[in-house]
């Protein structure tokens, strides 16, 4: 672990040099964490340089999407890890060799328990749930909200049709994170995204 706070260092200085700031999505399988960043692309590409770091056990398709997009991408194989490192980060970085200003989204491992204990370099977190996962997530797994800067709710165009307790979620969100932002979107019909643009775009800008 200290090896790897020592490389996340590294990364943050080097990203802070270049001009960039990485931004690390963390959720379970399936919340929705490469349509968001597709969102994100959309609404941010215009005034940032974007790139992506996409985090997988196997399979380069998340990657595919994104550089279908224009936008350069590189994938990050772990062959069965559950979470991304930093010296995986800075392989990557390697590869993407851009410059700012921008930002990096790091698309970790889908998992909500090893990758918030590791540091890639990052200088936000964002923690994606989403409606069908069930409304307990905060109370199952306090230490991936607890480090999240901003928390994003997805798939709440399904609210309708799945049982969620929307004031059970945020009262387990903020008794372990009382100050992050919290975002009710939709990445299908794109409800939300737009708010979650501009504090986004507020919180680089003051990094």
């Amino acid at each position: 672990m200290n090896a790897n706070d020592r490389q996340a260092a590294a990364n943050l200085q080097r990203l802070r040099q270049a001009g960039l700031t990485a931004v690390n999505v963390l959720a379970s399988p399936g919340a929705g964490k490469t349509s968001l960043i597709k969102r994100l692309i959309g609404s941010m590409r215009a005034s940032r340089r974007i790139a992506v770091i996409e985090g997988d056990v196997a399979s380069s398709i998340d990657a595919d999407a994104i550089a279908a997009l224009g936008v350069p991408a590189t994938q990050i194989n772990t062959g069965g890890g559950c979470h991304l490192d930093a010296e995986m980060i800075a392989q990557a970085l390697d590869k993407l060799d851009i410059q700012g200003p921008g930002v990096v989204f790091i698309e970790n491992i889908g998992n909500l328990i090893c990758p918030a204990q590791f540091a890639l370099g990052e200088s936000l977190r964002l923690v994606v749930a989403s409606v069908p996962e069930g409304d307990d997530k905060p109370v199952k797994y306090p230490g991936v909200f607890t480090t999240a800067d901003a928390v994003v709710l997805n798939k709440i165009d399904l609210l309708n049709h799945v049982e969620f307790r929307m004031d059970f979620f945020t009262q387990g969100l903020r008794a372990v994170n009382d100050h992050a932002p919290f975002f009710e979107v939709s990445c299908r019909d794109g409800l939300g995204i737009e708010t979650l643009v501009d504090w986004l775009a507020n919180a680089l800008n003051a990094i």
